[in-house]
């Protein structure tokens, strides 16, 4: 058994102050309660709430203090994200991991920041996977990315046993996002460590969840702090053996023999996606979607043998469901 303590701090979060001391003071509190902890994270955004007006450069005193704490817990500290504003003006959402050593080790830029909504903020490139010596591989992802599979694609390809998943969910969509990190567990055969906040911060539900899709823990929606002891030979029983015994996901992917076309940007598999209209925030009273015009190469499939009647003329090869307003 190869044993790691991480713990998940779901707290409240206010948009328009500071909360870094309140987030140290609640690593205080957590390791005067929980020694053993071996890694803490914190929600994304936690330290200066979701107005991007706050951005500050990627070095700054937060940062300094954050790292000040982990030297002191002698901790693995992710604290959440923060807006980070570059030289040339650009805003990203950017992770910052630190070792126990009070040092900065990686950083990590939002993949798919949550448009339209969250406008204004660039999208990163790179993908950030480090390793806890003797331990095992972790890597990092940010709320909305988690939606797209080929992230954590992209980090299990690389070894990755646990994603780090700081969230900031205050929405509705709550409940898909948490099957969404469940599925993503079995999937991808890995731990998923997801924490949301409070208040500005989100509606909390924060979930830490195994490699079998097992719920290890769920947060409701009051300020929770939750050591979990995660076992890293579970992760590497499991890809060698199967969930369960059962399905060998990342060694399937790995034999595959398809390709696919639709990751090749000049292909046109995707020539349906461009007809679903722009990027942007829905309007009052929108009707926008209710009539798709479908590529014809996509509409072009042979009939099934069981057909018995041809689809009227114009309509849809599948079903669209359409709400009135």
């Amino acid at each position: 058994m190869t044993p790691f303590a991480v713990a998940g701090v779901q707290m409240y979060v206010n948009a328009l102050h500071p909360n870094v001391d309140g987030m140290i003071q609640r690593l205080d509190i957590l390791m005067a309660r929980f020694p053993w902890t071996q890694m803490v994270l914190f929600s994304e955004l936690a330290p200066y709430g979701p107005l991007s007006k706050f951005a500050l450069p990627l070095q700054n005193e937060a940062i300094d203090q954050f790292c000040a704490a982990a030297k002191k817990h002698n901790v693995w500290l992710i604290p959440g994200s923060m807006f980070e504003k570059t030289p040339e003006g650009k805003i990203y959402n950017t992770a910052t991991v630190i070792n126990p050593q009070g040092e900065v080790i990686s950083t990590y830029r939002k993949m798919f920041p949550f448009r339209p909504y969250e406008a204004g903020v660039e999208a990163g490139t790179g993908f950030c996977v480090f390793d806890v010596p003797d331990v095992g591989r972790f890597g990092l992802s940010i709320c909305y990315d988690i939606w797209f599979p080929e992230t954590t694609r992209e980090l299990t390809s690389q070894g990755v046993e646990v994603l780090l998943h700081p969230v900031l969910t205050g929405t509705t969509d709550r409940e898909a996002e948490l099957a969404i990190a469940r599925a993503t567990a079995a999937q991808f055969q890995c731990y998923v460590f997801d924490v949301n906040g409070l208040g500005a911060g989100g509606v909390g539900r924060s979930c830490v969840i195994d490699p079998t899709a097992t719920v290890l823990h769920q947060s409701a929606g009051q300020e929770d702090m939750f050591p979990i002891e995660l076992d890293l030979d579970m992760v590497r029983r499991q890809r060698e053996t199967g969930m369960k015994g059962l399905g060998q996901v990342l060694k399937s992917f790995r034999d595959r023999s398809a390709d696919f076309s639709v990751y090749d940007r000049n292909s046109g598999t995707d020539a349906y996606l461009k007809t679903l209209g722009p990027l942007e925030t829905p309007q009052q009273g929108s009707r926008a979607g209710i009539h798709v015009d479908v590529p014809a190469e996509a509409a072009s499939t042979e009939s099934s043998p069981n057909d018995t009647a041809a689809a009227p003329e114009g309509a849809l090869p599948f079903a669209v469901d359409t709400v009135s307003g």
